[in-house]
């Protein structure tokens, strides 16, 4: 049996000499073990592959074969980061980074895991990996086809098993375990009250160390282990290496429209997810089309299902809803055997578990993983061992997957119920139906703390403890709200009076602010609209700021030309401004650190980007910050920030003001993570850009960039705009595309859409997909 057949067909009109007229798509067929009936994938000119099956159970092997046989490099990598089995097939320098990642690995009982997601999820996960091993089986019946990532390290993808999906944790958005540590260095260096300029608290509360611990005690490298296991993989010459954190904090945004508002009289939902840019993107859209399930949308390639998009019935999408799910814990060791720790009034062993890491090339390595009861331990020094308790480790916590249970849901009552017990990430979920109801539903799992609130590292002697979790029933939701819509932005969100502490740590409320001024305006919002409104690039700080540099007086006269230039400015951080430009060069590199150094200077090596609401305050309300004389010297700080960055903008841009622009500065590269291994002429095959880059981080088109030079780190490489129940007119894009492999036109083809803030038809109807055909593939018996 010729189990690889390529058909090109091309269909002929019957008029004189035969000519062609239309050429059909190639089409590719596979027989696949385990596969019970025929599955149609069309792939459609944007990439986006549409699974037709005759049963769910062969739909899910489909979207298995399919995402391997687009992002395999991408999904082999993640699979074997998450799992630490790097050193296996690049070398002994990845065996400490395999050993962190197997410190956050899910170790619990495998039964209640998979009940935790529904009845359907541990099918779903055995037939999307079925499909995966089936691709990578045609792999080595045609090496040929293998991508070319594997031929350059020199190994071969691995099969998966079901429990990959979910025991893999440590590329979650689980928080707050940074943020402890960092609060504490700038306890210890100047005082709690000053963390305030780095994290502002929602709602406001005073900050005490639990039973008085000591925030000095912290060790250096207090989170080595954590930020190997949760780092991506580095490359550099073969050579691993830990990666600093970049300055773009992850979030989303998200909104919800009622028909009364909309220009169609049917409800409206947008998403767009911010996250770290690379090549290929971090999202991957598909259709599943089978009897009793027909969803289409964005979702992780090494994940089944849909969790961002719609059912036919329902749509969804979601944000980061800001919980705190991760402690540090300290503990005392016993001096007479520093094995143990203390816990309550007695000592308690610290449990290893031994495993062997296989080194490419060497033996393997046996590495030890130290846990308390509390979770794994990052490190010891001077008597204290330092363990986290993570939200990771409960089940049900596998990020995204519990989209598997909602995504077949019908109406608000049913996926209310599904994100009852959501785990991971802790999300804000927006929701439309074709009824046109609207709604809210935020989720995520929330521990109930006793007598601490996590903030800061807590002695783990048994005084500071989890006793339970909140479930959905202890959340706030919205439904049909009397404005029309619904939005979230990861702002602080929480209704007055909200009982539960279950998080005060929420990102700046300006993108949401944004989103509402829009939203709120007394017009009917096309789908066109929210197209624009999620490449928006009007700053509300800036707007604010260069408010309050109206009553600055320019000092100093290189300062009274940025005045100048400033003044009136609309405030649109467009890649082709020159305010921008000059707004965010003395924001990032001029006012954000000399703002810190005025107020607190012991805090300065500590705190790099000041929170935006701070600044904003401490520019709008100096008689808060300053001391004596507080107008004057905010003013000071103003106009010697100002000069500098002015100085600064003529060095890398020119003399003339009126050539500067904020995209020559500003700069988006997806860059693959072989990359820094590549000639430069290899890097224009693998990596895609760089391009002139708007906005800013609080944009609506949001953007993170690195302060050294102004690379951008993040932002929505995927948005998705529905009509809902007008499903054909629903617009998407996913840059810089949906394939994995460099030599697919699908590799790079919707960058230049994103660039200029365009879509695609997000296609639904089987007549639609058909029209716009690209290739099709079979899967057969």
């Amino acid at each position: 049996m010729r189990r690889f057949l390529l058909v090109g067909l091309v269909l002929v009109t019957a008029g004189a000499g035969l000519t062609p007229a239309v050429a059909a798509p190639p089409t590719a067929v596979h027989h696949i073990p385990g596969v019970r009936g025929p599955v149609r994938v069309v792939t459609d000119t944007w990439g986006v592959p549409h699974v037709y099956a005759t049963s769910q159970d062969d739909a899910f092997l489909a979207q298995g074969f399919i995402a391997a046989r687009d992002r395999l490099f991408q999904i082999d990598l993640w699979r074997r980061r998450g799992l630490g089995q790097l050193a296996e097939v690049l070398g002994p320098n990845y065996v400490e980074q395999d050993r962190a990642a197997r410190m956050f690995l899910y170790r619990g009982d495998m039964d209640r895991e998979w009940a935790a997601y529904g009845e359907r999820a541990r099918g779903i996960a055995t037939r999307f990996t079925q499909g995966i091993n089936a691709y990578v089986a045609h792999l080595e019946r045609n090496p040929a086809a293998l991508p070319e990532e594997f031929r350059r390290l020199g190994y071969r993808p691995a099969r998966w098993a079901p429990e990959d999906v979910v025991r893999i944790r440590s590329h979650g958005l689980t928080g707050n375990l940074t943020d402890e540590v960092t609060r504490s260095r700038v306890a210890c260096a100047a005082g709690l009250e000053t963390d305030k300029l780095r994290q502002p608290l929602q709602p406001d509360r005073p900050i005490q160390p639990p039973g008085g611990l000591d925030p000095c005690v912290l060790p250096a490298n207090v989170l080595r282990t954590f930020e190997l296991a949760t780092q991506q993989v580095a490359f550099t010459g073969g050579q691993v290496v830990a990666t600093a954190k970049e300055e773009f904090s992850e979030g989303s945004n998200n909104w919800a429209v009622a028909p009364s508002r909309t220009g169609t009289g049917r409800a409206q939902l947008a998403n767009d997810p911010h996250r770290a840019y690379s090549a290929p993107s971090l999202r991957y859209l598909s259709h599943l089309s089978a009897p009793g399930l027909d969803v289409i949308g964005a979702n992780e390639p090494a994940l089944p299902g849909i969790s961002i998009g719609h059912n036919g019935r329902i749509a969804f999408g979601l944000t980061i809803f800001r919980m705190d799910q991760e402690d540090l814990y300290v503990y005392q060791l016993d001096p007479a055997d520093p094995t143990r720790y203390r816990y309550q009034d007695g000592w308690e062993p610290i449990r290893v578990l031994r495993e062997r890491i296989p080194v490419a090339g060497k033996e393997p390595v046996e590495v030890e993983l130290p846990f308390t009861r509390h979770g794994p331990v990052l490190t010891t020094a001077a008597g204290r061992a330092f363990a986290v308790r993570s939200g990771w480790l409960e089940p049900g916590m596998a990020p995204y997957f519990g989209s598997v249970r909602y995504m077949y849901e019908r109406d608000f009552a049913g996926f209310k119920a599904a994100m009852r017990n959501w785990g991971a990430p802790t999300e804000n979920q927006v929701y439309a139906d074709t009824s046109g109801n609207i709604g809210w539903v935020p989720g995520g799992l929330a521990p109930k703390r006793s007598g601490y609130d996590g903030l800061l590292p807590a002695p783990g002697d048994g005084r500071f403890e989890w006793t339970g979790f909140h479930t959905g029933d202890d959340l706030p939701h919205a439904y049909n709200p009397p404005q029309g819509f619904v939005a979230t932005a990861n702002q602080f969100n929480l209704p007055p009076g909200f009982p539960h502490p279950i998080g005060f740590e929420w990102s700046a409320p300006y993108r949401h602010q944004r989103i509402t001024e829009v939203l709120a305006a007394d017009r009917r919002f096309s789908v066109a609209d929210a197209m624009r409104l999620q490449n928006d690039q009007l700053s509300i700080p800036a707007r604010q700021l260069t408010a309050v540099l109206a009553t600055v007086p320019g000092a100093d006269p290189l300062a009274a030309k940025a005045l100048t230039l400033l003044r009136g400015w609309n405030a649109v951080e467009s890649k082709e401004s020159a305010q921008a430009a000059l707004f965010e060069l003395w924001l990032a590199r001029h006012l954000n650190p000399g703002l810190v150094r005025a107020l607190s200077p012991a805090a300065a090596p500590l705190i790099a980007v000041p929170d935006s609401r701070t600044v904003l305050d401490a520019l709008s309300h100096p008689e808060k910050w300053f001391g004596a004389d507080p107008v004057a010297k905010r003013n000071q700080l103003v106009n010697e920030t100002l000069a500098a960055a002015w100085r600064e903008a003529e060095t890398l841009l020119g003399n003339d003001p009126g050539a500067w622009q904020w995209g020559k500065l500003q700069h988006t590269l997806f860059q693959h993570p072989l990359s820094p291994t590549l000639s430069p002429e290899e890097r224009a095959r693998f990596d895609v850009g760089p391009f002139p880059r708007g906005g800013s981080k609080d944009t609506v088109n949001a953007s993170g960039y690195r302060r050294t030079d102004f690379r951008q780190t993040g932002g929505a490489s995927f948005r998705m705009v529905l009509d809902v129940g007008n499903w054909d007119a629903a617009r998407a894009i996913n840059t810089p595309g949906q394939s994995g492999r460099q030599a697919d036109p699908h590799y790079r083809d919707l960058a230049g859409k994103w660039r200029e803030g365009r879509y695609f038809p997000l296609l639904y109807s089987r007549a639609a997909v058909e029209r716009n055909a690209d290739r099709i593939t079979l899967l057969l018996p």
